[in-house]
């Protein structure tokens, strides 16, 4: 088999595959696990999560990538806005619900929690924004995030273009910055729940 990592734009047939993978990553993430705080309900709700929101608001825009190990799977899955990206209409949003109710059930509120946090802190100045990054857990380490990010901000720069994303792990936080992200603050999530921090990258 061969070891050679290849990265492709998502296309709509790859939802369910990107969202088992980013379940996969995710399932010990600081934030997800006070959103759904019983292990097996977290995984059983993360891929529901992930998929619709890949469906629904990612996707679509043609700005997602998928890092593919040899075999052709997917290894790593990073869901991207491009700069200027309007906020999803009424409709879009609306069509979310069922499948964020079924992910998250009756902790629906505290992912809208979430939610609504971040998108009170986004930047205005225009961005691409890194939403989603994670690797299967089979993989971490191989370099399946690094190649992820490299084949985007390569085009980020080429556009001369800043990027933003939250870091809901402090331990990622030094991994950004290793590509030129800068801490810009603290988000902290309601009663007791866990901190992210939003990173930013300059344009150049």
């Amino acid at each position: 088999m061969s070891n050679t990592i290849v990265v492709r734009e998502a296309a709509g047939n790859d939802i369910d595959a990107a969202a088992a993978t980013l379940a996969e990553a995710f399932q010990h993430d600081p934030v997800m696990s006070w959103i759904l705080p019983d292990p097996d309900r977290r995984a059983a709700g993360l891929p529901r999560f992930f998929a619709t929101m890949a469906r629904h608001l990612f996707f679509p825009v043609h700005a997602s990538d998928l890092a593919l190990r040899g075999d052709g799977t997917v290894g790593a899955a990073a869901l991207w806005t491009p700069p200027n990206h309007p906020d999803p209409a009424t409709l879009t949003e609306l069509r979310t619900l069922p499948g964020i109710w079924r992910a998250f059930g009756r902790r629906a509120l505290a992912g809208k929690q979430v939610g609504d946090l971040l998108k009170k802190n986004h930047p205005t100045e225009p961005h691409w924004y890194l939403a989603m990054l994670g690797t299967a857990p089979d993989v971490r380490g191989r370099g399946y995030a690094h190649a992820l990010l490299h084949s985007r901000l390569d085009r980020v720069d080429a556009e001369h273009a800043a990027a933003y994303l939250e870091s809901s792990n402090p331990v990622n936080v030094p991994y950004y910055e290793r590509f030129g992200f800068t801490v810009t603050g603290e988000l902290q999530l309601p009663d007791g729940g866990p901190k992210l921090w939003p990173m930013w990258r300059a344009a150049r």
